[in-house]
């Protein structure tokens, strides 16, 4: 997981200067593809803007990334309204910087059965839309389907992965881990550190899916950087090379009034804070 961080990657970022190949973000986008719109950087990883089912065009608007991205947490620990001032690179569809986007907020974060933060910014979705001409990315309310076609979309390196859902993992463990229903990707979205916190989007619809967040770096059995899988018969396997995320549909059902997240509202099943 640390490999997905920028600071655990300095050999990948020469390699980069040196080829230019992982930095260089297309010139235009096809038609209907996934592009960077509503894609932003952090300091140290990727995000997106997205917008729940249900939230207004004058709701602050809400940057999903990954718990991990927050700060290494100790498993069963909830963050929840925490005052921040964390800001945000956001992009244009072909990777240009369009402006500086700050949260007040961390509205949400852990990395118990998930790896995923929410921030809530000082902006709404209009004001982003009016100031950037930028709509936030739908986060989808559905499980993804097996096989769908998938785009991992990387605003810290400017890079998007190609590849489809392979399968989902009961359990995917790593070092003092634990998370639930994890998306395994196809070998061909080959994710590196930066990457974590990008996007997943479905090409059907372009909408959400999920979080990029690890990946088995060179074959350890679940430890730091080499996350493993449990089947429900506790049978683990190790995939070295392969990378996975976390879904994101179970975010819709928790969110309330304003653009809030509530974990104890009725048929949300993110992990509550500790009372």
């Amino acid at each position: 997981m640390t490999r997905r961080f920028v600071g655990f990657v300095a050999a990948a970022a020469a390699a980069m200067t040196i080829t230019g190949t992982l930095a260089a973000a297309p010139a235009t986008a096809a038609p209907n593809a996934v592009d960077y719109t509503a894609i932003v950087a952090l300091n140290n990883c990727s995000g997106s803007v997205v917008r729940p089912s249900g939230a207004a065009n004058t709701d602050k608007a809400l940057v999903l990334t990954n718990g991990h991205c927050v700060k290494f947490m100790a498993a069963g620990e909830v963050i929840l309204n925490q005052p921040s001032a964390r800001t945000f690179t956001l992009l244009n569809s072909t990777a240009q910087t369009l402006g500086t986007l700050t949260a007040t907020k961390l509205a949400y974060a852990t990395m118990t059965d998930t790896d995923l933060a929410l921030y809530q910014l000082r902006e709404s979705y209009a004001d982003i839309e009016s100031r950037y001409r930028t709509k936030a990315l739908t986060l989808n309310s559905v499980h993804p389907k097996q096989g769908a076609d998938i785009r991992v979309v990387s605003g810290y390196w400017k890079r998007i992965y190609s590849c489809k859902v392979d399968a989902f993992v009961h359990q995917l463990k790593e070092a003092n881990w634990t998370w639930k229903d994890s998306l395994r990707y196809t070998s061909s979205c080959n994710t590196i550190g930066g990457t974590s916190g990008s996007p997943i989007i479905d090409t059907a619809d372009n909408t959400v899916v999920g979080v990029n967040n690890t990946g088995n770096e060179n074959g350890g059995r679940c430890t730091q950087n080499n996350p493993c899988e449990v089947d429900p018969a506790g049978n683990v396997t190790v995939r070295r090379g392969i990378n996975y995320g976390q879904q994101t549909f179970q975010v819709n059902a928790c969110m309330s009034t304003g653009n809030n997240v509530d974990p104890n509202k009725a048929g949300c099943t993110l992990p509550k804070p500790r009372v």
